[in-house]
């Protein structure tokens, strides 16, 4: 070749040996096996000691397994950990690493909460290198990272906190839990949309994440499983912020009605679900002649979409006039529930509300609405009639397509004398609106 077809010379192209190219490596396939030949164990949790997490990281801590935790800064994350680590330094030893405490401040605070067990080995690092081999010599039952965007590895020269660091370091110390067999807790802080920090990677290399829920106003804490490979998804855990630290409340529906107002317009008991946990909480509303062009709906706890969207099916499907005024629903407690099954609840305190009508104080409802008024099925009915029975209810408002599943459980329960509840199946939205008006 006698021209260069860069340059356009002449007699300027020399040859050159290739050197740095790696050389191609042929990989060898893997084994692969039918899934009807492969033998597995169930593997041996080790229970926290405290009822409330056990039941949402679905029976106890799976040996080899990686939590992540988050919540607000001061809601009791590390409250809950210490406290936790101390129980199971009954079982085992157990490394609690912390990158924003001395070991002094955690222990001031594990005296606080009487968590000052032998086995529960304390130390204040960021370095992961040191951390992972401080961990080969102790073998620890389980180890906690506090938290996880202080950490840091010698093999990144990024800051604290950046994405590449929080998943570099978040990596090693996942592989070698998985290599050592001891469990893993990682704290994660949260931004201010309550997300945890950092890369959404994260979220999916851990076996499962809980975030912990609830407003400074009140004493009580829920612990929700957003994920969990080893047990339900959205299961969640009440706990009471006390003195001595956070203390599991085993009957929730009694904590939330515990100062319900009775006799009072736009007041209903829901039946809901959080996982397999059925839970009774008060829907309040309240309506208000509006100063604005276009009238607020405004809700706590509850989709502020979904408000808008049932208010509309309330006008045009029942002709309820509520187009000048204000619509305030509020779920009592500071939680927060997504499920469909509340529209009915809702709905109905909302016609309360703008009735001045005082629905029974003895009445739960549940049921997910239509844009079309009729009343849907929802899923669990049978624990959710079993809770209302627990709690000292007599009636219950419920979708008809779940009548049949309820009869077959209440004719179960009726052996036992505790069948004193009385449920009315409905079809639509002005069938219920009836039958609660007629019960007063």
């Amino acid at each position: 070749m006698g021209q260069c077809s860069a340059c356009r010379e002449w007699d300027c192209i020399c040859e050159e040996a290739e050197t740095g190219i790696a050389q191609q490596i042929k990989a060898k396939a893997i084994t692969t096996v039918s899934i009807q030949k492969v033998k597995s164990h169930k593997q041996a949790r080790s229970s926290t000691q405290i009822e409330e997490l056990d039941r949402v990281l679905g029976g106890g801590l799976v040996p080899a397994s990686a939590i992540l935790i988050g919540g607000d800064p001061g809601i009791g994350k590390s409250t809950l950990l210490l406290q936790t680590s101390s129980l199971l330094a009954a079982q085992g030893s157990v490394l609690y690493i912390s990158g924003e405490e001395s070991v002094q401040q955690i222990h001031m605070r594990g005296q606080r909460l009487q968590a000052m067990h032998p086995k529960l080995e304390l130390a204040a690092c960021t370095d992961i290198e040191k951390i992972i081999a401080t961990t080969q010599h102790i073998k620890p039952l389980a180890l906690v990272i506090d938290s996880i965007q202080t950490m840091v590895s010698n093999q990144l020269s990024s800051a604290p906190g950046t994405v590449a660091q929080v998943r570099e370091c978040a990596a090693k110390l996942i592989q070698h839990a998985k290599q050592q067999g001891h469990a893993l807790i990682l704290v994660g802080h949260v931004t201010k949309d309550g997300t945890i920090a950092g890369p959404r990677v994260l979220e999916h290399m851990v076996d499962a994440v809980l975030y912990f829920e609830g407003d400074r106003g009140h004493a009580h804490r829920i612990l929700r499983a957003v994920k969990n490979r080893f047990g339900p998804a959205g299961e969640i855990g009440v706990f009471e912020m006390q003195d001595k630290g956070l203390v599991g409340v085993r009957d929730a529906s009694k904590l939330f009605l515990a100062e319900r107002a009775k006799d009072v317009p736009g007041s209903v008991v829901l039946a809901c679900m959080e996982g397999t946990r059925p839970l009774l909480l008060e829907v309040q509303a309240l309506i208000a002649p509006t100063v604005y062009a276009t009238p607020k709906r405004s809700s706590v706890g509850l989709d502020v979409n979904r408000i808008a969207m049932l208010t509309a099916v309330l006008e045009r499907r029942i002709g309820l006039p509520l187009n000048q005024h204000d619509v305030y629903v509020n779920l009592v407690g500071g939680t927060r529930i997504h499920e469909p099954a509340a529209d009915l609840a809702i709905l109905l305190a909302i016609v309360s509300a703008y009735q001045e009508r005082v629905f029974p104080d003895d009445m739960v409802v549940f049921g997910e609405v239509g844009l079309t008024g009729e009343i849907r099925a929802v899923s669990q009915p049978e624990a959710r009639m079993k809770e209302c029975m627990h709690m000292g209810f007599s009636r219950l408002l419920i979708p008809e397509s779940n009548k049949e599943r309820l009869k077959e459980s209440k004719a179960t329960l009726g052996k036992s004398g505790e069948n004193t509840l009385a449920f009315k199946p409905i079809r639509h939205l002005s069938d219920a609106i009836q039958a609660a008006l007629n019960a007063t």
